[in-house]
C-alpha cells in the first residue's frame, strides 16, 4: 500500500509560479511511474505530467513548456513546479502512483494510489 501526500497549493496571481510537492510512503518508490491530474469544479480529473521509473516525462499539451515535474527516489518525493500560471489553471491538483505498467500514464484509470489533492487557484 501507498500512500501519497500533497502539498504546495495556494493562490497565486496570474504569471506566478508554484511548486507542488508529493510525499509518498509505502512500497519502492523507484518502482512506481507518478503522475499529476487536476479537476476542477464540474469538470473531470485531467491528466497534467507523468514521469515513469526510467524518468520517461510526458505532459499535457496544456501545460508544456510551462510546467515540470521532478523525481527524487532518494527522498519518495515528485514534484510540479508550475511557472507562467494561468487562471485556467485552477484546480485541485492530485498525485497518483502507477505500479504495473498497465498502459498510458495519461489515464486515470491506470493509477493504483492517489493522493488527497491540494487546491491551486489562479487569479487574474
Amino acid at each position: 500500500q501507498v500512500q501519497l501526500v500533497e502539498s504546495g497549493g495556494g493562490l497565486v496571481q496570474a504569471g506566478g509560479s508554484l511548486r507542488l510537492s508529493c510525499a509518498a510512503s509505502g512500497g519502492t518508490f523507484s518502482r512506481y511511474h507518478m503522475g499529476w491530474f487536476r479537476q476542477a469544479p464540474g469538470k473531470e480529473r485531467d491528466f497534467v505530467a507523468a514521469i515513469n521509473w526510467s524518468v520517461g516525462i510526458y505532459y499535457a499539451d496544456s501545460v508544456k513548456g510551462r510546467f515540470t515535474i521532478s523525481r527524487d527516489n532518494a527522498k519518495n518525493m515528485v514534484y510540479l513546479q508550475m511557472n507562467s500560471l494561468k487562471p485556467e489553471d485552477t484546480a485541485v491538483y492530485y498525485c497518483a502512483a502507477e505500479a504495473d505498467g498497465r498502459g498510458s500514464l495519461r489515464r486515470t484509470d491506470v493509477y493504483d494510489y492517489w493522493g488527497q489533492g491540494t487546491q491551486v487557484t489562479v487569479s487574474s
